[in-house]
């Protein structure tokens, strides 16, 4: 299989990179699944587990009010909390099913705001994923695409696979929830709100109608991202983390560099699904 994504990979005229777990034999594949790179909204899933984390230790509180201030609406481009009448109350537990449904920003940072930038960081070094670092709470606005890597939160895709493949064995595992430093039971919750994402462009965008995939999708200035859990026959089958970088605005075909890269996406995990078929 990893012959075959390669060859796809080489036709592309921006890079793409990945690591693919095949979860009933745990084999994994991967072209450049240990670089560096921004991840986006990607982050969320680590910014949700962290902050899952605080729940269970006390420090946060799933029913705690969150309110959508005016302040906060400006500039923001992710998410629905923006067009909101200013003053609106939710809970802290809906502004996570936010940040991660819709990729809400005012919400990732109602969620971020009360824990160090750092303590994401320490988290996800602490469960395994050593190429993470979290350096802010809102993504940095009017950075150029050529923009240096430590100007955003970074990641890589066998960080982004080892972190899903935690959550989806925390699900029933305790040692694995262990591991994540939450319950089973938060877990699951984590695992709902993935499967729950709005976005379907990318990693479920050319499979099967109705396949279930709990997914976070991100992009940014250099390029477009996605990372989640294949589900078929209600069973896990191939956890996928994979991102682009280097897209350009328009291809020369005229049509934009997005629609080339999340569709890049969704044929490596069109082509997963086959193989494993």
């Amino acid at each position: 299989m990893n012959q075959i994504l390669d060859k796809f990979a080489d036709t592309l005229p921006f890079d793409i990179y990945w690591q693919i777990k095949i979860v009933a034999t745990g084999e994994t594949l991967g072209r450049g699944e240990r670089t560096v790179l921004p991840s986006a909204s990607v982050r969320k899933i680590s910014v949700l587990m962290a902050a899952l984390r605080a729940v269970h230790e006390g420090r946060l509180d799933l029913s705690a009010p969150v309110t959508i201030r005016a302040e906060m609406q400006e500039g923001i481009l992710s998410g629905v909390c923006q067009y909101m009448t200013p003053g609106l109350v939710i809970p802290m537990r809906d502004a996570m099913l936010q940040m991660i449904i819709t990729s809400d920003n005012i919400c990732t940072y109602e969620v971020m705001k009360d824990l160090e930038v750092e303590e994401f960081t320490d988290y996800c070094l602490r469960i395994g994923m050593v190429d993470t670092v979290h350096r802010t709470r809102l993504p940095p606005v009017g950075l150029a695409a050529d923009h240096p890597l430590e100007a955003v939160t970074t990641t890589t895709a066998s960080d982004q696979v080892h972190l899903l493949d935690l959550i989806l064995r925390g699900c029933d595992d305790t040692a694995a929830a262990d591991q994540l430093m939450v319950t089973p039971e938060l877990c699951r919750m984590a695992m709902q709100f993935l499967t729950w994402q709005r976005y379907h462009n990318m990693i479920p965008a050319l499979l099967p109608l109705g396949t279930m995939v709990a997914n976070k999708t991100g992009w940014g200035q250099r390029g477009w991202m996605d990372a989640g859990i294949v589900f078929r026959d209600g069973k896990p089958l191939y956890i996928v983390s994979a991102t682009t970088d280097q897209v350009p605005d328009t291809m020369a075909d005229g049509l934009p560099g997005q629609a080339a890269a999340t569709h890049a996406i969704a044929r490596l995990s069109r082509a997963c699904w086959d193989c494993l078929a």
